[in-house]
């Protein structure tokens, strides 16, 4: 076995490879073929995905060969959130453990990543340990940055503050029981300026809102109104133009460019710049929901891996670092000019694996390029969604564009509804982070 080891990296390195190295955990602690960084969505899918394409080239890797790196204890399944505050979900199903959730063919490190060290081939840990690879995923996500606005922590945590925000496990369900105990007045839904977690998501818990109100009879009662620091609904134009017609239509304030910077919880003031004029607004509010603004996470900011906004440095194709040729990123921590959204990773991931793949097995990445697909199912009510899908460029790339059944998916559709409540829950537990699933191909793996 050893004498087979050196023969391969001996013919690795004549093939111009000398810089990797093709160890495994049964042969020297702390060092492995491949370290992903985080065990959210990117991190176990492609995970998964890279064990799994390694045995169907016949070239298997062994147990622990993989190792996944995250000290969290929990894995949520963050689209989860918005079904919580719908009332369509119970939030204890939107998390498992994380040890459960690593199969026993990948190997599994509580701990947090401190540092990189990409010239050396390794990474620091908090608790100073250091691990060596020959190949690095990076999927470590966003930060929520909630003391981001004034006041917004404080209010989250006072139960009576009418303040709440779908984008965390503690905080989800207290949406819905704002949402329940709102009789009448100001309901006002937030999104910030720059990279949030699906763009989508802040008028998603809007709209269920306001069907909420108007299936139980407050309609008439409560006003809705969206905040937003961004200039227009929804990134994408024809998505953009249908929400604002519904807008519209239902009767929804609608003011762009605004950006919530105070939440004054005691006298339920809420206060927003204007971008157009850099003026501050002060609006009374009943219900405010809040999408914090989110950023890069501070472990990779200022890293050599990094780019200037603190994300991994990508090509946008091939996923691999700008930097370092054996360093690799998919998801939120990625600089890939993409939404940061589930649906993106499924797409992310088997480009990845193939591309690590083919590195690892001649140097030189394959032709699979990833065209920024992702997607926002977007709700609008209950009973329908809005299917939003798109590449770079914001250009649509719709699943089922010709299908006469279904027809434009700019328009909600009660099928998609039950994609997002049903479909995707459970292909996401028992397909996706366990590699298995491919996004618009489904559990078929998509061939470059």
């Amino acid at each position: 076995m050893l004498a087979a080891r050196a023969t391969n990296a001996l013919l690795k390195s004549k093939a111009g490879l000398s810089s990797l190295r093709f160890a495994s955990t049964a042969a020297e602690k702390d060092k492995y073929k491949i370290v992903v960084v985080g065990a959210g969505a990117g991190g176990l899918t492609v995970a998964n995905q890279i064990y799994d394409r390694f045995k169907a080239a016949g070239k298997p890797l062994n147990e622990g060969d993989i190792v996944v790196v995250d000290g969290a204890d929990y894995h949520y399944y963050q689209p989860g959130w918005t079904l919580v505050s719908s009332g369509l979900m119970r939030k204890e199903e939107t998390r498992k453990n994380v040890s459960d959730l690593i199969p026993q063919h990948l190997a599994h490190i509580k701990d947090n990543v401190k540092s990189f060290q990409p010239e050396a081939n390794s990474i620091t840990t908090t608790s100073g340990r250091k691990i060596a690879y020959d190949s690095l995923v990076v999927s470590a996500g966003l930060q929520i940055n909630w003391n981001g606005i004034q006041g917004l922590s404080k209010a989250l945590a006072d139960s009576s503050s009418g303040v709440s925000s779908i984008y965390s496990y503690d905080t989800c369900d207290k949406v819905w029981r704002d949402i329940e105990a709102l009789r009448s007045g100001n309901a006002i839904f937030t999104q910030p300026t720059g990279v949030i977690k699906c763009g989508g998501a802040p008028q998603k818990i809007m709209w269920m809102a306001w069907d909420r109100f108007q299936k139980t009879g407050r309609g008439d009662q409560i006003k809705v109104d969206f905040y937003t620091g961004t200039p227009s609904m929804f990134a994408v134009k024809k998505y953009s133009d249908a929400l604002n017609k519904m807008r519209i239509e239902r009767g929804v304030g609608g003011f762009f460019q605004h950006n919530l910077t105070k939440v004054d919880s005691e006298n339920r003031k809420a206060t927003f710049k204007n971008a157009a004029d850099n003026s501050d607004v002060t609006v009374d509010y009943t219900f405010l929901h809040v999408t914090p603004p989110m950023g890069a996470m501070d472990f990779i900011k200022g890293s050599p891996i990094a780019d200037e906004a603190g994300y991994v440095a990508v090509d946008a194709g091939t996923l691999q670092s700008t930097k370092f040729s054996n360093v690799w990123s998919l998801g939120d921590a990625s600089s890939a000019p993409t939404s940061k959204t589930a649906a993106a990773i499924t797409s992310e991931a088997p480009v990845l694996t193939e591309n690590l793949f083919s590195f690892m097995d001649t140097g030189k990445v394959s032709s699979a390029k990833y065209d920024g697909y992702t997607s926002c199912p977007l709700l609008t009510g209950y009973g329908e969604l809005l299917l939003a899908e798109f590449k770079y460029g914001a250009e649509p790339k719709e699943t089922f564009a010709g299908y006469p059944f279904i027809g434009d998916q700019s328009k909600p559709n009660r099928l998609f509804y039950h994609f997002k409540k049903d479909l995707f829950p459970w292909a996401y537990w028992n397909g996706m982070i366990k590699g298995r699933w491919f996004g618009p191909s489904g559990f078929i793996r998509p061939k470059y």
